[in-house]
């Protein structure tokens, strides 16, 4: 096969490059084979290139070209779950969840709900603190099975006094053989929108500010 002068041999192999599409700080396959080809006129006689170091390096930049692939694959199905997760999360609006937390909201109308997870049966028992760490109502629950057990304080205090809506402290304990420990908690939130930010996304509830999506333990 005859070539012309000034032609471009890689041409005729379909590896050819747009000036315009090329990028000035990346090698393509174009570049890889020019930069191959010297090598190989330009190698030393006596020690020629080894066959087994010459498909080394293409598959070297094989390895490369199919990482590059990958990651554009995976680029692409991060954005697909995002979008997925935001529909998902958009119809949490109007809802209630349930996620870790010490704090809870009190809500005139619907009290303080939230859940006391538990590793073992026992006696629980669930307290609420106002904001300098006063008591201001303790709940025994009895004896309770394992899981996720549920609670809902009226906002009233020990004597029956309505106390004013905000955020109060939740904490739990478990007696078993003799022994109580505390319990993690978890807190009722009315989702009122939905964010999507840098950290990824986030639902806003009412009172309460934003919390991550996958911090969600169960709707309610």
């Amino acid at each position: 096969m005859t070539t012309a002068i000034g032609s471009n041999p890689y041409s005729e192999l379909g590896l050819a490059q747009k000036a315009s599409d090329k990028k000035a700080d990346s090698l393509g396959q174009a570049d890889f084979l020019k930069l191959m080809t010297t090598q190989l006129q330009n190698q030393d006689p006596l020690k020629p290139l080894e066959s087994n170091e010459f498909l080394g390096q293409i598959a070297q930049f094989s390895t490369v070209s199919g990482i590059q692939g990958l990651q554009d694959s995976f680029s692409a199905l991060s954005s697909s779950l995002t979008s997925s997760q935001s529909l998902q999360a958009s119809g949490l609006v109007g809802h209630g969840v349930l996620y870790p937390s010490e704090t809870g909201y009190l809500d005139g109308e619907a009290g303080l709900s939230g859940g006391v997870e538990m590793a073992s049966a026992g006696q629980l028992v669930v307290e609420v603190v106002d904001g300098s760490g006063a008591v201001v109502r303790r709940m025994d629950y009895g004896t309770q099975p394992a899981g996720t057990n549920y609670f809902n304080w009226d906002g009233k205090d020990a004597s029956g006094t309505a106390l004013p809506s905000g955020s109060y402290g939740i904490r739990a304990t478990v007696t078993r053989n003799g022994a109580t420990e505390a319990a993690p908690t978890l807190a009722a939130g009315l989702v009122q929108s939905v964010s999507l930010g840098s950290n990824g996304l986030s639902l806003n509830l009412a009172g309460l500010g934003a919390i991550p999506f996958d911090q969600v333990r169960q709707i309610i």
